[in-house]
């Protein structure tokens, strides 16, 4: 790749990050309820059980306050958006990995999944446009599974037609299912100690 080339792609890659950092989740999928909340939560002032919380665009890790008499469980898709939500009163912020639950952790990978495949097209549109990151390393070969052998079948069959779903990828590509790799990516990320970010937002 030529050195100007890469350097329009790496601007280009900044500006997305600066857009991506000024927005909001607006859904978000239950990981764990927590009827009484817990004793060492910040939110221990305010009345309401507590909820943990993955977004549905950036995965970003929430904490909020249920409304009254709502009860939830894991897989509840809740609006977390600024205007008026019917499921929680009140967003308490954004949590590390660490912060998150034992229930929590355990029900991450299955909810990052179904979020995954319930925006399989946004996915899908990665696969068929992502490019290279350095001028060493493609965004590809970042994801669990998918090597330089994977990654060049991808970038040769994508050239002949865009992939059309997961399931075209994976046939087409020979590659194992797309949204469990694109999930343990995810999952990769959330800890934040990934230098870089495909999929998630840096806390």
């Amino acid at each position: 790749m030529r050195g100007n080339e890469f350097s329009r792609r790496r601007e280009e890659r900044r500006e997305r990050a600066y857009e991506f950092s000024k927005r909001y989740e607006e859904y978000a999928y239950v990981l764990d309820y927590l009827p009484h909340g817990r004793a060492e939560a910040r939110h221990r002032y305010r009345a309401g059980a507590l909820v943990q919380v993955v977004g549905e665009e950036f995965f970003t890790l929430l904490e909020a306050i249920a409304k009254e008499g709502v009860v939830l469980k894991s897989y509840d898709r809740v609006y977390v958006g600024k205007s008026n939500r019917e499921k929680i009163t009140y967003i308490i912020g954004r949590i590390n990995y660490d912060e998150l639950t034992t229930s929590a952790k355990m029900e991450l990978f299955s909810v990052v999944e179904k979020i995954v495949l319930s925006r399989e097209s946004w996915f899908i549109n990665f696969f068929n446009m992502v490019q290279a990151l350095t001028p060493r390393m493609h965004a590809l070969e970042l994801i669990p599974g998918i090597g330089k052998k994977y990654m060049w079948q991808i970038i040769d069959e994508r050239e002949r037609k865009s992939f059309e779903n997961f399931e075209d990828l994976q046939q087409r590509a020979n590659i194992p299912s797309p949204a469990k790799l694109v999930t343990k990516r995810i999952l990769e990320e959330l800890p934040g100690e990934s230098k870089y970010r495909l999929f998630t937002r840096a806390p």
